[in-house]
């Protein structure tokens, strides 16, 4: 049987309510039969198109490249990300409205998120400046109580595996939602959860290096970066090169109110303790030795409850005072 006879057997055209069958000419007609003019972000799989259906309503819809034998180009990620968005409900993941899967096209509807991703915000000075520390907390929170959703709500767990700048989408308020399953997989507790390499560079936790084991623990460890790139306004590799392998105190002296963005005033009283909060968590995150980094369930809690105020203030803190803390 041709592949794609056997992926149109597969999925065939579904929908959480019922109605895809009902608005796959209209999503054909909103974009123009993919028009790449309605393109608003690519990949080395897929296409992400904005859609205005006939009901005003407004959806992305991520169409998968197609292979010459009517085949998908990544049936793989396809499958793993329905499968995982299947199980999941939370308000800061971002929802699956239904998919679509034969030799011609093959798509993923999703609700459309007007603010981009968080990599082109902090790459955007005039939108990082109205980003304020608040609002990149709140980000931080966001993610944190949807990984743990994930790892610790869903049976089995689920684990996204490519937790980055580029895969946290944010409406017009700023509010975070993950986004990306093409890799994520869901735990069994019966079965290898050994797998190839997956993720971003820069992100990636670096037991990778050595095994191909998939658990929470990479995710915590993604999480840590994107916390620090939250805080920082950039990824914080160079940061990360020098503090946690260094051998000399030099790279642990910097004082923390230089790491912060500089496009933004420096937080203030509670708000700086917060900040300082956060990455004193983070680099509790970037620990080397997987089993010494929190859950994502005590991340997230630890960012809930009411603070006890650090012995320190943002003018005399040095980054090894919260990285001794974590």
């Amino acid at each position: 049987m041709p592949r794609g006879a056997q992926t149109e057997n597969l999925f065939d055209i579904v929908s959480y309510d019922g109605k895809l069958k009902l608005v796959y000419e209209d999503i054909i007609e909103a974009t123009e039969e993919f028009d790449s003019k309605h393109c608003v972000g690519a990949g080395g799989h897929a296409s992400v198109y904005k859609a205005m259906l006939q009901t005003g309503q407004i959806v992305a819809v991520k169409k998968l490249h197609t292979l010459q034998d009517g085949g998908i180009a990544n049936i793989k990620a396809f499958e793993s990300e329905i499968r995982a968005l299947t199980e999941i409900r939370h308000r800061n993941i971002v929802k699956l409205y239904g998919f679509c899967a034969h030799p011609r096209h093959s798509f993923l509807v999703y609700q459309f998120l007007e603010g981009g991703s968080l990599e082109r915000v902090l790459r955007n000075d005039r939108e990082a400046t109205m980003f304020e520390w608040t609002a990149r907390l709140n980000l931080v929170k966001s993610v944190a109580d949807a990984l743990s959703y994930m790892h610790h709500d869903c049976l089995p767990p689920i684990v996204h595996r490519d937790i980055s700048s580029k895969n946290i989408l944010l409406d017009l308020e700023l509010v975070a939602y993950i986004s990306d399953f093409g890799t994520a997989r869901i735990l069994k507790p019966d079965s290898s959860n050994w797998t190839s390499f997956a993720g971003t560079f820069g992100y990636t936790a670096p037991e990778f290096a050595y095994t191909m084991e998939v658990n929470e623990k990479c995710d915590v460890y993604s999480f840590g970066v994107l916390a620090l790139e939250v805080i920082m306004g950039k990824h914080p590799g160079d940061l990360l090169i020098s503090v946690l392998s260094s051998t000399t105190s030099t790279a642990l002296d910097t004082p923390l109110r230089d790491v912060l963005d500089q496009r933004l005033s420096p937080p203030k009283d509670q708000v700086a303790e917060k900040v300082m909060f956060v990455v004193k968590l983070a680099f509790s995150c970037l620990q080397t030795n997987p089993q010494c980094r929190p859950t994502m369930q005590q991340v997230s809690r630890e960012l809930s409850i009411p603070k006890v105020p650090l012995p320190l203030t943002l003018d005399k803190v040095a980054l090894e005072q919260l990285v001794s803390h974590a």
